[in-house]
């Protein structure tokens, strides 16, 4: 298979190029990512339609994948509870060589089709979980391995990569495939792959979230309150949602830890306003 990952840079000699030169030409590649991605929008779009209905019933999202792909996995699920509410375990991330790999490679770790699967059963699937497959190269076999018996076991199975026709995108019941050209450095897909990756994720896991209820109008009602900063953002929101001072919303907040149960304590007791 001729990957497109893995096809020679557009651009030579880069240890000749000033910093200007080599900044310019990855800013010129990059702006290549948005416009892969919108392409592949209905994709993502069949896949969070089937991934929803089954969360709206429990499910689980489970990304897996290796390298870069696995961290930009756990990346985007460790952020989902602290951004809306939910419970550590609803999204989750995988990595290949375990927890050690997400800042340190672990050799060869990729290479085993089987351990995907091992892994995955620690978390007890159903049928209503949904599985992620994240390989730029669409060939990874720990991914491969683990889609393959996630479709056996009746999961759902999707799947980012950036080579079409690659094994990823016959295995996965929803192929996600933006196709962003040869990496500025030869075969690093840290680079234009990971950004596209990044931004995929971004949008199923931001999409299911406000379709599951966290969001309300463009706000995180169900964001935890960890820090100072995120306080300070809950007390405004609370302010721009129900007529109230800043004092007393610190007198909600404090009372009900969130803002959207600050918001509906407050309209509960204040039926006319």
């Amino acid at each position: 298979m001729n990957r497109i990952t893995e096809q020679a840079s557009d651009y030579h000699n880069l240890e000749l190029l000033s910093p200007t030169e080599l900044l310019v030409a990855m800013n010129q590649e990059d702006s290549r990512v948005p416009e892969a991605v919108a392409q592949v929008i209905p994709q993502i779009e069949a896949f969070v339609t089937e991934c929803y209905a089954r969360m709206k019933q429990g499910g689980r999202l489970f990304y897996l994948g290796a390298g870069t792909s696995g961290r930009l996995g756990i990346v985007d699920a460790s952020e989902c509870p602290p951004t809306f509410g939910i419970p550590h375990g609803k999204v989750v991330g995988i990595i290949a060589g375990g927890d050690t790999a997400i800042r340190k490679a672990v050799e060869f770790a990729e290479d085993d089709r089987a351990q995907g699967w091992k892994d995955l059963e620690a978390y007890s699937l159903t049928v209503l979980d949904s599985l992620v497959g994240i390989a730029a190269s669409g060939s990874t076999p720990y991914v491969l391995g683990a889609m393959e018996q996630a479709n056996n076991f009746g999961c759902l199975t999707g799947g980012i990569t950036c080579n079409p026709g690659s094994p990823l995108t016959s295995i996965v019941q929803f192929p996600m495939v933006p196709v962003v050209g040869p990496e500025f450095i030869t075969g690093s897909t840290r680079l234009k792959s990971g950004t596209a990756q990044k931004l995929i994720l971004n949008m199923i896991s931001t999409s299911l979230m406000i379709r599951l209820g966290h969001v309300k109008g463009n706000k995180m009602v169900d964001m935890q309150l960890s820090n100072d900063k995120l306080i300070d953002r809950a007390l405004r929101m609370i302010c721009d949602e129900i007529p109230v001072t800043r004092e007393q919303a610190e007198i909600l907040l404090k009372a009900h830890h969130s803002v959207r149960a600050s918001i509906e304590a407050y309209t509960k007791n204040n039926p006319k306003q």
